[in-house]
Parts: structure tokens; sequence; C-alpha cells
């Protein structure tokens, strides 16, 4: 669905122009406040600015509106790893699914995967194929699973498991491509092409550059004098939508928390809102102790999440199934909570994007902070245009020098700051990978409790790590998107006084 919000306020923000009747809001007589030219008018020069009518949200995802909080433990430190010290930060808002990525909706990526690539790059398709084997223990019986849950369609919602780090990152790009693509075609700019073979497919950046044409349809207008008539969709054009990836840490404990529902009077159509949240919390759940529901209900005494109980209680009696599941459930059971997010504590645990490293620095930065960048750039010829794509549709990247480092004023001087600032100066001795520790660069954070887990680890501040091309039947993932512009749905950013008599010269 589309949602339209302030479009006036927007104007007002990007170029404060004036519209040519009271009534109309055509972008062709939008004027530079800055210039005095006309906008969308080839005689002044072609300078398009089309009308903004609100970010694209794909299906399926909630909005999560930011703000600060404090990350970090909220329990007792069971096994004294000292790893989430409470600290306070910000995230901005943002997407996040309302659910796990379930069994058929990676089924999805996978037909598409084997249908684009199957012939000439069938290692492709087996790179993408979960890890299924993830199921076997010495000692249970889970065959099963092994063979039918993430191919039965009786497990068709269930949240999908046995995908590494790696291989969520890859399906993100791919939901991505897939979304957007839907938008250019829903939209006239491109027609559906069931066809797309090797590197004949549709890629966002490919598509932007120029590099992929598909069954194009009605092109855009270029009203450049000096143009070629006819273009490709661009960003500017506000029709492409954010990328799909995973969610950082913070941005997952924040939303797994939901806070929101702790604030005493949010913000609505009659009034501001308070800026304050009345207590922590240990679970998503507003109960801040209890993992039942508490309200006298036909629900109260209902376990909340999907977890284990205590040694070998993984459900319950028969007859009086607590959590009426064994292994995970479906996406959609239990409880969502104040933003509307299911399973943000039990099910599965979940990827994030994080490498992990056991502590965070004092200086660390406290809006959206993230540990993992690797800075990367598309490969570029020498009259600056973009190197030919690659066997598989996509642009070819590379990691950003140090020379091109140098002469910036910025923080960091190479391309990987993975390691920055982690208390350690000798990487090689201290994190000495598989001899005195399991933590490099390839350990990445995954966050929440699991099925398998106990209630411990269903507090959002808890996290563990694992290798990036690693997997387990207990982790699970989902997307998230940016949100674009302002950071609440009721409006621009800021705040704005309208009824004041002063205006701006």
């Amino acid at each position: 669905m589309k949602r339209i919000f302030g479009i006036n306020g927007l104007l007002l923000l990007s170029t404060m122009v004036f519209l040519a009747s009271c009534g109309g809001k055509k972008s062709s007589n939008l004027v530079s406040s800055k210039t005095g030219w006309s906008y969308n008018d080839p005689g002044y020069g072609g300078f398009d600015v089309p009308l903004y009518e609100g970010q694209y949200i794909g299906p399926g995802l909630q909005f999560v509106q930011g703000g600060r909080f404090t990350m970090g433990q909220t329990d007792e430190d069971l096994t004294y790893e000292n790893n989430n010290v409470p600290r306070t930060v910000s995230v901005s808002s943002f997407y996040m699914d309302e659910t796990e990525v379930a069994n058929i909706h990676y089924r999805e990526y996978l037909y598409w995967i084997n249908r684009v690539y199957g012939n000439d790059y069938p290692e492709i398709y087996q790179k993408a194929l979960p890890d299924t084997q993830c199921w076997r223990r010495a000692l249970q019986y889970n065959e099963p699973q092994v063979k039918m849950y993430f191919r039965h369609a009786a497990y068709n919602n269930y949240p999908v498991v046995g995908v590494s780090w790696n291989q969520a990152n890859l399906y993100c790009s791919w939901r991505t491509d897939r979304v957007n693509e839907l938008i250019l075609i829903k939209k006239g700019y491109l027609k559906k092409n069931p066809y797309q073979v090797s590197e004949d497919n549709f890629n966002l950046n490919t598509y932007i550059a120029g590099q992929y044409e598909g069954k194009a349809g009605i092109k855009k207008r270029d009203i450049d004098p000096t143009g070629g008539g006819k273009r490709n969709i661009r960003y500017e054009d506000g029709i492409l939508t954010a990328d799909y990836r995973l969610p950082t840490e913070a941005e997952w404990e924040y939303a797994a928390l939901g806070l929101i529902g702790r604030n005493p009077e949010p913000d609505s159509k009659r009034r501001r809102g308070e800026e304050v949240v009345t207590d922590r919390q240990i679970y998503p759940w507003s109960d801040n102790l209890s993992t039942r529901e508490g309200i006298r209900n036909a629900y109260q005494g209902e376990q909340l999440a999907n977890f284990k109980r205590g040694k070998g209680d993984q459900m319950g009696v028969a007859g009086g199934l607590n959590d009426n599941a064994d292994i995970p459930a479906p996406i959609y059971s239990y409880k969502p909570n104040a933003f509307g997010l299911y399973n943000m504590a039990g099910n599965v645990s979940e990827w994030v994007l994080d490498v992990y490293r056991p502590n965070t620095p004092l200086d660390a930065d406290d809006f959206r902070p993230f540990r993992g960048n690797v800075f990367d750039t598309y490969v570029t010829l020498e009259d600056f245009t973009f190197e030919e794509k690659d066997s598989v549709g996509h642009l070819v990247k590379r990691k950003v020098t140090d020379e091109e480092l140098a002469n910036k004023n910025i923080n960091y001087r190479q391309a990987n700051v993975i390691d920055y600032s982690d208390g350690d100066s000798s990487s090689a001795v201290f994190y000495d990978y598989a001899k005195s520790t399991l933590i490099n660069d390839d350990a990445h954070v995954y966050k929440g409790g699991s099925w398998a887990d106990r209630a411990y680890w269903m507090s959002p501040g808890t996290r563990r790590f694992l290798q990036a091309d690693h997997s387990s039947s207990t982790i699970g993932f989902r997307c998230c998107m940016d949100r674009l512009g302002s950071p609440s749905l009721k409006g621009p950013a800021g705040n704005y006084f309208y009824g004041s008599k002063k205006k701006s010269r």
C-alpha cells in the first residue's frame, strides 16, 4: 500500500515553491524559491521535479517510529558475559516485517533463482538452499523435520530456519529487486517478463544505471532539451522504494521492546504526545515479569511466546499444552507487541546486521549505532560511466581505497571499519579465532529466544553470535526498510507554527 502524507508540507520543505492556482498541485507549475527558475520546463533547462506522493511501503511491513531508548541488559546477567551494558541510544524510524520470513516466502525466492539461474549457474541455487540437516542432533530423532519442515505444505507458514546470515542478506537484496520491479510494472514503466534468464534479469541498480531494458513499457518523458526524449525511472522521481535489509541490533532490540506501548499518551490527531516512557520492559509484551497473559479475559494464563519452560518441558502436558508448539509455530501465532510485530521473543531467534563484539566503547556513536561497516563503491570506467554488469546481472563493486579516504574529513581511514574502536589494539592477538576466542569479523549477532531456549533469552537485550556462514534450527530472520523523509506518519519532519504572523524572508 502507499502512504500519502503532507504533500503541501513536503513541497514547503523541499523547494518552497508557489502554485499557479489556489487549488492546483501540478508539478509543471513549480518554481525555485532560490533562483526563480521554473521547474519541469524544457525552456528553462528541464529540471524535473515531480510531485512526491509518499514512500511506497511493501507488503507485510509495520511502521516503527524511532526514538531514544536504553539499549542493553534488562534482567540479571546470568551468563556473566557483561556484553550488554545498558546505554542510551537513538534509532531512526523504519519499517519492519510484522513476521519472520516463512518457508513459503523462502521457497518463492528459491523458485525464482532456479528459474533464472538454474541452467547456466546452478551453483547459485545450491548456495541459496537452507541447511535442512541443521535439525539433526546426536541424541534426538529429527529426521521428519530434516525431510519435511522446509518443503511440506503443512509448514508453509512456519518460519524458515537453517538460513545463514550470508543467505539472509542475499534474500533481502532479491526482495528489493522484486518489489521495485513490481512497482514499475504497476506504474506501466515495465511489462511483465517471466522469461528473465542469467544476466538478463531485473536488478534495481542495473536498471537505474541504464543497463537493463527488459520488456519496456511506457518510458518516462525526458524533458531535458538535450536528452533522448525518454528515460528510465530514477530515485528523484519518488517512485522507487528503499532497500530491504536485516535490521541492526539496535533497531531489532528497539522494535522488540515496543516501548511505544509504555507511553501514557502517544501522539494522535488530538494531542501532541508525551515524551516519556513509564518504565522498562523485560519482554516485548507489557507485563514485566510474566510470560503469560495477565489480563482478565478468555486468554488469561495463555503463554505469550513459544519457548522452553524447563528441562524436558517443551510444550506442557497432553490435554493442556501451554504454548501449543513443540518446534517453531506459524509466523502469526501468539500476540503481537505494541508495534504490531509477531514473535519478537520466542519461536525462532533472528539474525541482525551487526558483527559481534563483547563490549561497546564509551565513545561509541549513540545515534544509529552499528558495527559491521565495510564501505564499497561501484566500479566505473574512465568516462565515469558504470562498468558493464557482471554475468548474473549485477553492477560490479569494489572496496573504497585508502587513497580515496586520505583527504576526507571523516573519522575512519580504511574501508573495513569492523574493528574500529573495539578496544583491541592488536586484533591478530586478542581475537585469535578458534584458539583463544570464537570472535572474528564473521561472527554476527542474533537476538531473541527460540522454541528451544529458556525465557532468559527472550529478553530483547540478551545477545549471542554465530558465524555468518553457519545456520541453526533455532535461527530465522525478518527484513526491515528505512523510513524515508519524516520520522512520523503525521507529516513532514520538524515542528511548524503556521499561526505565526511573522514570515521568513
